[in-house]
């Protein structure tokens, strides 16, 4: 069978800001309270998008959700207009409001967990939106994750289930901690999920364990995975307590080839062991090993080397990597990049793009963007809109610098005006990404 592998990247909301919410993100916190530039980000954004778009791969894009989320302010109490109800709150709290008014939903790589149909038993793309329970501004985007994802891909072909439950046993973060390796993209692959920690063990480490290995479990029972071509390996806490609060921060992976930091992952040989034996009959596992040595994991991750997109494009017998500036400029991470792509291994270039507005708050070019694995079948079934065309790239830039603000400050969060401007962009959004007249919210009040 056939098939591509997709991303859909997450459109930048017009309240892009850096509240550093995160904890655990190291990136997250040090920009803390800074001015952000929520018009630079989505243009930042679109241009990855639209240069892998005009390279020849299918670019998609899932939308922002609408911020602040009132609704949930609302179940906490406050009342009246929208706009009371904000001013209120900010009052009370500005923590609050900014963990209401994050655009973090941008990071589509923790949207949802995806297995292409080639994997599973009843032969339809599965999806299984993250929860995100460990964090507060992320565990309200679920239910609105699940409408994007219908709406972009529906049909028959498709299974959007919901999240699972919403309880730190089943504490899931979606793709980030997910990599599926196979021969070919539209054969059998072997799913990879690699998880934190075990529900109820007592966890010591400095910085949280997000993903359960129950919750990688129950994603991978729920899709009809064979569970012999599925591994659950365990992050080390080395990596975590290093700053790599999702596995895509020390490593990525494509078709048969995985890249990893040497610290990645707990019991590394008996991962990788177990790698090759869920492959084995399908493929011959490619490992590239980056050594403790050469990179160190502190600068693997100011630079986030793996947080980028490994990809076969069209036309190269290798792959490229698709990495952020800042590894560039990191010099350990620069000069290994020089010496493996001097080599013969599977990856050939490195490619660095510019995506610091979401690079402050955490978040580098895998974080941008979901892999969705498509026949030319399910292909055809997905929103047209929502596929990134020269066209759709000129309006969405016109869009753009008509409704977003050039900068927002951290106290721009409790200014009413800021949810209607949001809110006027995300009402003619709508219209472009042709997603309903009710998809939002406040469109439905």
């Amino acid at each position: 069978m056939s098939a591509i592998e997709a991303n859909f990247d997450g459109l930048i909301g017009p309240t892009h800001n850096y509240g550093g919410l995160s904890f655990g993100n190291v990136a997250s916190d040090r920009n803390r309270g800074a001015v952000s530039s929520p018009r630079g980000a989505v243009l930042e954004g679109l241009g990855k998008a639209k240069a892998l778009a005009d390279a020849g791969l299918v670019q998609g894009l899932l939308p922002p959700q609408g911020r602040p989320h009132t609704g949930f302010l609302r179940d906490l109490g406050f009342s009246g207009s929208d706009a009371d109800v904000v001013a209120a709150a900010w009052k009370h709290s500005p923590a609050l409001v900014r963990n209401v008014s994050s655009a973090s939903c941008m990071w589509a790589a923790n949207a949802a967990m995806v297995s292409p149909s080639a994997d599973t038993r009843d032969g339809r793309l599965h999806m299984t939106p993250a929860n995100l329970v460990t964090t507060l501004h992320r565990s309200i985007e679920h239910r609105q994750t699940r409408r994007s994802l219908e709406a972009v891909f529906g049909g028959e072909a498709f299974a959007v289930h919901a999240a699972l439950p919403e309880q730190a046993g089943f504490a899931d973060e979606g793709a980030a901690n997910h990599v599926r390796l196979c021969g070919e993209h539209g054969g059998p692959g072997v799913e990879i999920f690699v998880y934190g920690r075990e529900a109820g063990e007592t966890w010591a480490g400095r910085y949280p364990a997000r993903q359960t290995r129950e919750s990688c479990e129950a994603v991978a029972r729920r899709h009809g995975l064979d569970p012999k071509r599925c591994v659950f390996i365990r992050q080390s806490q080395h990596a975590i307590d290093a700053g790599a609060f999702h596995n895509d921060v020390v490593s990525v992976g494509t078709l048969n080839t995985l890249f990893f930091h040497e610290h990645a992952f707990a019991e590394k040989d008996e991962a990788l062991a177990a790698i090759r034996k869920a492959a084995d009959g399908l493929f011959e596992p490619q490992f590239v090993e980056v050594p403790e040595a050469e990179v160190p994991i502190g600068d693997a991750i100011i630079s986030y080397l793996f947080n980028s997109q490994l990809l076969a494009m069209p036309g190269e017998d290798r792959l490229v990597l698709n990495a952020p500036v800042e590894a560039e400029e990191t010099d350990t991470t620069r000069a290994y990049c020089e010496r493996m792509t001097a080599g013969n291994g599977p990856i050939g270039r490195v490619n660095f793009v510019d995506v610091r507005q979401s690079m402050r708050n955490g978040g580098g070019p895998a974080c941008l963007r979901l892999r969705v694995v498509l026949t030319p079948e399910e292909l055809d079934a997905v929103n047209p809109a929502c596929l990134l065309t020269d066209d759709l790239h000129a309006r969405l830039q016109a869009w753009a610098n008509r409704h977003y603000r050039d900068e927002l400050h951290p106290d721009d969060l409790g200014d009413p005006t800021l949810m209607e401007e949001s809110r006027a962009a995300l009402d003619a959004l709508t219209q472009i990404m042709d997603l309903g007249s009710d998809f939002y919210p406040f469109q439905r009040a």
